[in-house]
């Protein structure tokens, strides 16, 4: 559980002592400097830097800025690292020890102490020579600094979830398509050959006609402390909070250690694990479900909430169903969280023996298709088919074939150089977000919505379609 919870969460973090800026009048000293010197003692060259020897020219290498430098932040950015045609030149964070980490990493990758650090994600977007950001900050970040991002000629990784409201998600669908930006989601499952299969295959009508889906995935952790504290040396809380409420911080509401931080499961930066662990299986829900969103869907479901016992107040379980216009229905669970700050929860693990029975074995998340001559139940863990010589299909043979990608990080970069659309494009993260926003206003509202995928509103329930409506926001903040 430990494992790949920490794989799968991300979270944004701190700053720098140094920022290391150049003015223009700095830049020109210094290149008069190089050139004089250039004149005296011509340089040896090594022909990597030329591009010869299957190296990339510098000139040629797509230029990366990171915005959140946290774990989740720092392991997206090991995968850009190992890129032999991007270079990292600069990380940007409000903790001081996390964005140290990053410099730190990314210097030590190229033998060089070129990495510029930067505590306001503002200024590393307005530089014209970064080509695309990876963002990796909390959830009530994602939106505000992608838009920055895209409005400055960025093209964008970000780490999931997508928005803390739909009318944010919507925001950034229509400024990555308004400014042509190449936009990759981080529902990197759809990158691992054995979903890509997997949904290949229900899309094909390997398991006949699909009826049904099961997608589960951890629930939140409840409680938290309550102690209010000073906030660590480095961080810059009043930042870190940004568009949020100001909150007095508390105990490890910003740790950089995932099994003690809180935010993950406070509403005013996140729809907790429906949403943060939960994109997973319902992107891959959608994916292998194909025109699911054609017309409307109603929904339906249950959570339990212990609001009282810390300052963790999402959903620790919850059970949700949708109906979708063409008959095909899903069951969204949260299973027991026993990961987080590694104490069991003591809620069900609702339809396990069932599901473990039907699929042979069963995991803390997966997505399984139902069809009427078989079913198909993927997870990281690998495959399930029945029935089983289903494997043994040669995907080429296909006649619809999905995107198939060679890594997350490895696509997004391709289709900066294509202009294509990567295979987890804007569209599909808005999409799979809003089966997370459904979900959650289902547990807290307790009562069948129906939703019009059309027009993106709830059919006659305007306190619903208020949720729907991004959140006010602190100043100087806004969408």
């Amino acid at each position: 559980m430990k494992k790949s919870m920490e794989n799968s969460r991300r979270d944004g973090s701190p700053e720098h002592a140094t920022n290391t800026r150049l003015t223009r009048r700095d830049f020109l000293r210094q290149a008069a400097t190089a050139t004089a010197a250039v004149a005296v003692n011509p340089a040896i060259v090594r022909s990597s830097a030329l591009g010869r020897d299957g190296a990339v020219a510098p000139s040629n290498r797509i230029a990366v800025g990171v915005i959140g430098s946290g774990p989740q932040g720092r392991g997206d950015m090991s995968v850009f690292l190992d890129q032999n045609d991007c270079q990292v030149v600069a990380v940007c964070d409000v903790k001081a020890d996390q964005l140290e980490l990053a410099k730190n990493a990314v210097d030590k990758r190229y033998d060089n102490h070129d990495c510029q650090t930067y505590r306001d994600f503002r200024e590393l977007v307005a530089r014209k020579d970064i080509d695309a950001c990876l963002i990796a900050t909390p959830d009530h970040w994602h939106v505000l600094t992608a838009v920055a991002a895209v409005n400055s000629g960025k093209d964008v990784y970000l780490e999931k979830s997508l928005a803390v409201t739909l009318e944010e998600g919507q925001t950034l669908r229509k400024a990555v398509r308004e400014r042509k930006r190449v936009f990759q989601f981080g529902t990197q499952q759809r990158s691992d050959r054995m979903f890509w299969l997997g949904c290949q295959l229900v899309r094909n009508g390997r398991i006949g006609k699909l009826q049904h889906i099961n997608a589960w995935a951890p629930g939140s952790a409840p409680g938290g402390p309550l102690k209010q504290a000073a906030p660590p040396p480095g961080l810059d809380y009043d930042f870190w909070l940004g568009p949020a409420p100001m909150t007095p911080y508390t105990e490890e509401r910003c740790s950089d250690n995932g099994y003690l931080k809180t935010w993950w499961f406070i509403s005013d930066y996140t729809l907790g694990f429906i949403s943060g662990w939960g994109i997973h299986p319902l992107d891959i829900a959608l994916w292998g479900g194909g025109d699911l969103l054609g017309g409307t869907v109603e929904v339906e479901g249950r959570g339990t909430f212990r609001n009282t016992e810390g300052v963790c107040n999402t959903a620790t379980i919850w059970e949700v169903d949708f109906t979708f216009g063409s008959g095909v229905t899903l069951k969204f669970v949260g299973v027991p969280n026993g990961g987080n700050r590694s104490k069991p929860t003591g809620d069900p693990w609702l339809h396990r023996d069932e599901w473990k029975a039907r699929y042979r074995r069963i995991d803390e998340h997966g997505t399984a298709f139902e069809g009427s001559e078989g079913w198909v139940h993927v997870d990281r863990a690998g495959i399930n088919l029945q029935p089983e010589d289903l494997i043994d299909i040669n995907p080429e043979t296909l006649g619809l074939k999905l995107v198939r990608s060679p890594g997350h990080v490895r696509n997004f970069l391709g289709c900066i150089k294509s202009r294509a659309d990567p295979v987890c494009p804007v569209e599909a993260a808005v999409a799979a977000d809003i089966l997370c926003h459904l979900a959650e206003a289902a547990t807290r509202l307790e009562r069948k919505l129906t939703f019009d995928f059309r027009t993106e509103k709830y059919l006659h329930d305007e306190s619903a379609n208020q949720r729907l409506k991004a959140r006010p926001m602190r100043k100087p903040w806004r969408l």
